[in-house]
Formats: C-alpha cells, structure tokens, sequence
C-alpha cells in the first residue's frame, strides 16, 4: 500500500491533470472546427451540383475507410506540422467525415417545408441554412456530437505512441517510467482508466440527459 501511496503525490496528480487538459484541448479544438468542416461537407453531399456531391462522397468515403493512425502521421511527419497542430489538424480532417453524416441526419430531421418557406420569403440558400435550417438541425445533433467528443477523447490516446505528444496517455506512460514496481505500474494505468471513464462517462450521461429532454420536449 506504500508504494501505491507513494505515487498521490500533488506533483503526480498536476502532472497527469496537465496531460489531461492538453487531451480536452485537442478534442475540443477538433471537435469545432470537424463541426464547421463537416456542415461544409454535408451541405455540399445534399447541393444539386454533382460535382460538389462527388467531392463530398469521395472525402467521406476516403476518411470512413482508413484509419485515424494514418492521418496522425501524415500530419506530423509528411505535412511536418507541430505536434499540436498536426494533432488537430489530423482529427479534424478524420473526425469531419463522421461529422459530416451526422449533420447530413440532422438536415433531414428538418421539414423539406422549412426550405420551400425560407425560399419563399427570398432568402439566399447560404441564408437559409445559417439562418433557418441549422439552428432546428442543432438541436437534434448536439447528442451524435457529443458521442463523437467522447470518442475524440478516447482516440487521443494514439498521440503519445504517434507523435510523442504528452496528452493524459503520454504523461502517463512518462510517470511510469519513474516507478519500478509492478504493483506501482498498474496503479498507474488504473488512474489513467479512471480519469478517460469519468471524463467519457460524464459526457455520456450529460449525451442521456439530453437525450431524454428532447423526448420529454416533444
């Protein structure tokens, strides 16, 4: 028991709470600008113009079927960008597709009256969506995209073995080279799941709460 209390220090716990911050950071950071990204994507895949349609489908269809690693490397070591900004930049291009399909249901939860009214009154189609169309979508978005701030949360962990970023993973792995006892190491490692389940876990029961807000509201 010594040993694991050994490892409570204030130091230790500021230095894994700092790795944690740089992980909020990242997925914040993504998650923002995947939102504005993927609006972009989404209303191009519904445009009437083929052409923005394929570019649409082929960047979804591209980001859905290879994997997060890639990216994050690509960024980092093709694109020779920092590593916060290769960090970000890799997650947005990869969590954008995602995004893009939740905001294309959000779209189609919305009344095809709403469109035909707005178009009606004269507005412009870039009004219409900024205006009319998004802000009813949003509401009926906000839970897929908080699922998908979790799911960032979590693949932040790539960065540490990627890049050597020292998100919550990578403080992690650096403390447990400080220590050599096995029971010191796993103690460690059960920290570090902690902190993920209840930062992921309060954002999953804040994702229900709404959830049921919205059923309650209708």
């Amino acid at each position: 028991m010594s040993d694991i209390a050994a490892l409570f220090t204030w130091v230790n716990m500021r230095f894994l709470l700092q790795g944690l911050g740089m992980t909020l950071l990242i997925s914040a950071l993504a998650i923002l600008c995947s939102v504005v990204l993927g609006t972009v994507i989404s209303v191009m895949r519904t445009s009437n113009a083929r052409v923005l349609r394929g570019i649409a489908t082929v960047y979804i269809e591209i980001f859905k079927n290879t994997p997060l690693l890639l990216w994050i490397m690509f960024t980092f070591f093709v694109a020779q960008l920092p590593p916060i900004g290769a960090a970000v930049l890799a997650f947005t291009l990869f969590t954008s597709a995602s995004v893009a399909e939740i905001v294309r249901g959000g779209l189609a939860s919305v009344p095809h009256g709403q469109y035909e009214a707005a178009r009606s009154q004269g507005f412009s189609t870039v009004q219409t969506y900024v205006l009319i169309i998004l802000p009813q979508a949003l509401r009926n978005m906000v839970p897929a995209l908080l699922s998908q701030f979790v799911t960032t949360i979590k693949d932040t962990s790539y960065l540490w073995g990627a890049m050597a970023l020292q998100e919550l993973m990578g403080r992690g792995m650096i403390l447990m080279n400080s220590y050599n006892s096995t029971v010191q190491i796993f103690a460690i490692f059960g920290l570090m799941a902690l902190i993920y389940f209840v930062v992921c876990f309060t954002l999953s029961q804040i994702v229900r709460a709404y959830q049921r807000r919205l059923k309650g509201a209708r």
